[in-house]
């Protein structure tokens, strides 16, 4: 099922991981601008409501709570709106802020008391982390992933000193990199049949597994063999490879037979799924490294030429090797150190819907685990890979993407 797979994450960069994390902790301290007064002790009995503005019009928001509801909030005269940054725990760096400071987008905290009308809520306090500021937030996160991330399938785990060795796809290869988990370095781990980060929890080393994937960020050795992890995100996906035998882009659902087991699999796409389509250039570059770099691991003849190749074949030239990373925005040249992080050069192709594949194609797919006897959902599709899977060995394939999506992962927003 691992054999040609990518390792793609869901990384769905997190970046989203809570804007309400601190906002939990923050809703657990006391009032520091309504104190001392009988009616604010009432008030603060009551659980306060967390969510994100939908809509305002004069002293009144539309609130979607992270429960799922939508209520209505009554800012009457004289309620405080504090603004605080993302990532915040407390209410130490707030500011006071206008209630038309507020915009649709922000996320708040309401304190109050629910209000005469069904569904209502009358605010005392509102503490809100203003859409752009998160933004801009995930916007640095996503880049610090991007920049001091590596990913790959875990190949071992060794609790008792805190490394897990990991299989990473760079431009020299797949090779061996093991990641050191420190006593700050944050652990989580994806929840069964999740693609959202948000659901991610923290776990220790020891729910780590070998076969499942896993993304880092922190810094890496000068020859990429070792690397000190700040953030550990992992968790089990399922791989498949295989051709397109139906498809219904109406109904975002697509089934695939899979080469490694021969069987039929239906999946569906959701909004957060990843779908991206190779040129068929780039695919043989991609395919002409990993045959090339590949071959002394998965017996080549230990020239760089493709295995098998006759002897005295010229291995792939640097050109061809950094072709593939220069493609879409990727990294330039050769890689320093021999790296080079495909998972990166792939996170910058565009986008493809699926109205964009047709039936017959070939596609490699990390997808959750189908519960319930329900389809899978995509998390990442990769199409245009012919030559990608003519070209890979059982480990190399699986290297290629992780399930977390740039686009999401890697940092803490903080709660209101």
């Amino acid at each position: 099922m691992r054999n040609y797979v990518f390792s793609r994450i869901r990384f769905s960069c997190r970046v989203t991981l809570a804007p309400l994390c601190g906002l939990a902790l923050i809703l657990a301290l006391p009032d520091a601008h309504a104190q001392g007064d009988t009616q604010t002790a009432v008030v603060s009995k009551t659980p306060p409501v967390v969510g994100t503005i939908k809509a305002i019009s004069g002293n009144q928001l539309t609130l979607a709570t992270d429960a799922g509801t939508e209520i209505k909030v009554q800012l009457p005269d004289g309620v405080k709106v504090l603004r605080v940054p993302p990532g915040s725990k407390d209410l130490r760096e707030a500011t006071p802020i206008t209630l038309s400071d507020l915009q649709a987008g922000d996320r708040i905290l309401v304190r109050g008391k629910p209000g005469d009308v069904a569904g209502s809520f009358v605010a005392s306090t509102v503490v809100a982390m203003k859409k752009a500021d998160i933004a801009e937030k995930q916007a640095k996160e996503r880049e610090e992933w991007q920049r001091h991330g590596i990913g790959g399938l875990v190949g071992s785990v060794d609790p008792a000193n805190n490394v897990i060795t990991i299989k990473s796809l760079t431009a020299a290869g797949t090779k061996d990199v093991k990641i050191h988990v420190g006593s700050s370095t944050v652990l989580r781990r994806y929840a069964p049949g999740s693609v959202n980060f948000d659901d991610a929890k923290v776990a220790p080393i020891s729910e780590v597994h070998v076969g499942d994937q896993l993304r880092a960020r922190g810094t890496k050795s000068e020859d990429g063999t070792e690397f000190a992890a700040d953030e550990v995100v992992s968790g089990s996906f399922h791989n498949i490879a295989g051709m397109i035998t139906a498809l219904n882009p109406g109904a975002g659902t697509f089934t695939v037979s899979d080469l490694a087991t021969k069987k039929s699999v239906e999946l569906k796409v959701t909004a957060d799924s990843q779908m991206r389509k190779l040129s068929q250039p780039i695919a043989q570059r991609i395919a002409m490294r990993l045959k090339g770099n590949g071959a002394d691991a998965n017996g080549g003849n230990g020239t760089g030429a493709p295995a098998g190749a006759p002897a005295g074949t010229p291995p792939p030239s640097a050109g061809a090797q950094g072709a593939a990373g220069n493609a879409n925005g990727g990294p330039s040249g050769p890689a320093r150190n021999g790296g080079g992080d495909l998972q990166q050069m792939l996170s910058r192709l565009p986008v493809s819907p699926l109205s964009d594949f047709q039936k017959g194609d070939a596609v490699m797919i990390v997808a959750t685990e189908g519960q319930n006897d329900g389809p899978s959902t995509v998390i990442t599709l990769l199409g245009g890979v012919e030559a990608i899977l003519q070209a890979t060995t059982q480990g190399q394939a699986a290297s290629i993407l992780t399930p977390w999506s740039l686009n999401q992962g890697g940092g803490d927003a903080g709660t209101p």
